[in-house]
């Protein structure tokens, strides 16, 4: 689903149109750091604003507004976001039982 959006709207009808049932947008804080950790469920997600570096099996993404990344369930990964914090729309696919 990684097409640039316009608006929150269009990510989150292609999103639901993809088989995601959780779209949000999310507002990460200047500096953040998350280390290393999991999801429960496949993101596919655009960064709106600001700046994320995102690890992923030793290999670090710096990603910018308008760039997107998808990641699998219980891919392990680490965030840290730039000194404006970020933006995030994302998309959530629980996995089923």
């Amino acid at each position: 689903m990684t097409a640039m959006h316009d608006d929150f709207a269009s990510f989150e009808a292609a999103a639901k149109r993809g088989g995601y049932t959780e779209v949000i947008a999310k507002d990460w804080e200047p500096s953040l750091v998350l280390e290393r950790h999991t999801h429960p469920y496949d993101v596919d997600a655009l960064l709106v604003s600001g700046n994320l570096a995102l690890e992923i099996d030793g290999e670090t993404r710096h990603l910018v507004a308008g760039d997107a990344f998808q990641l699998a369930a219980n891919v392990p990964h680490s965030e840290v976001y730039g000194p404006t914090g970020a933006t995030l729309w994302v998309a959530r696919r629980h996995l089923t039982a």
